[in-house]
């Protein structure tokens, strides 16, 4: 009978541990992203392939130590991360520089905001005819992409290499091909193409110069330091931003990613990895 006693005793004893247990490991469940605060403990981030999703990565872990888990969504154009960001499918994008933030929320009415300026993707001039501006025939034909976001850049840096010269006034950053006042090589634009294409026209041969964006540059092999034959300087002021919409910029979750992204080791990651074809930014 003392037996069969200690034994019930025993397994009352191990209920109750084992009670214990699943209490504890459901508290902590919840703390870690059950119930309500499941939703603000997963941060879900659209970004391109490179280098913003390459970047996101390496974030992860930090951001994990501040609580949140990253999730990261890439796409492959510049439409579907703020059409995914308006109807919240994520919470952030981190592909997009500021000019082209601007004119989409222009076009399409988006009530999103920059949470933060993380990096600078110098856009360069590739060749496979020729080896410098200066080469370029007289009725060259220059490829740039049909994002009219990026045309005043790209006129920009024409500019600054002495091929055009825009109409006095203009602002830089919304210069068409219609603002061009100098054209002394004659040079002819084509816009038909998308940007993500642009690597693929380079490789085919296509036209005397294309101007392609570093992040689609990298993604496709080329080296943008040593394969264009011009870029950007650091002082553009295309900053790539972690958009999101109106008034999630104080949400603990995308305070706590743009802390990380500032963050003295994901800049060195970003200039160690690139070698100066991403430049970090730290306001």
């Amino acid at each position: 009978m003392k037996k069969w006693l200690s034994i019930l005793a025993a397994l009352t004893v191990a209920l109750i541990i084992s009670a214990c247990g699943t209490s504890d490991e459901g508290t902590e469940g919840d703390n870690a992203g059950g119930g309500e605060e499941a939703e603000t403990t997963t941060l879900k981030v659209g970004a391109s392939n490179v280098p913003h999703a390459e970047i996101l990565e390496e974030v992860k872990p930090l951001l994990e130590e501040k609580g949140f888990e990253l999730d990261i969504t890439t796409f492959q154009d510049y439409i579907l991360p703020n059409q995914a960001l308006e109807s919240e499918d994520i919470d952030a994008n981190y592909f997009q520089h500021i000019p082209y933030l601007e004119s989409q929320k222009a076009e399409h009415g988006y009530d999103f905001v920059n949470a933060g300026g993380i990096h600078i993707e110098p856009i360069g001039v590739y060749s496979q005819k020729y080896e410098s501006l200066d080469e370029l025939p007289d009725g060259a034909t220059i490829i740039m992409s049909n994002s009219v976001a990026d045309h005043g850049r790209i006129l920009s840096l024409l500019e600054q290499q002495g091929l055009i010269t825009l109409k006095e006034g203009v602002e830089k950053t919304a210069a068409t091909i219609e603002d061009i006042e100098e054209n002394s090589k004659n040079l002819e634009f084509d816009t038909e193409y998308e940007a993500s294409l642009l690597p693929q026209i380079y490789n085919n041969g296509e036209g005397d110069a294309v101007l392609i964006n570093s992040n689609y540059a990298i993604d496709a092999g080329l080296n943008p330091i040593e394969d264009s034959i011009a870029i950007e300087d650091k002082e553009s002021p295309y900053v790539n931003v972690i958009a999101v919409r109106s008034g999630d910029e104080e949400s603990e979750a995308i305070k706590a990613l743009v802390e990380v992204l500032h963050s003295q080791e994901i800049q060195d990651f970003i200039l160690e990895k690139y070698e100066g074809a991403v430049v970090p930014v730290s306001e």
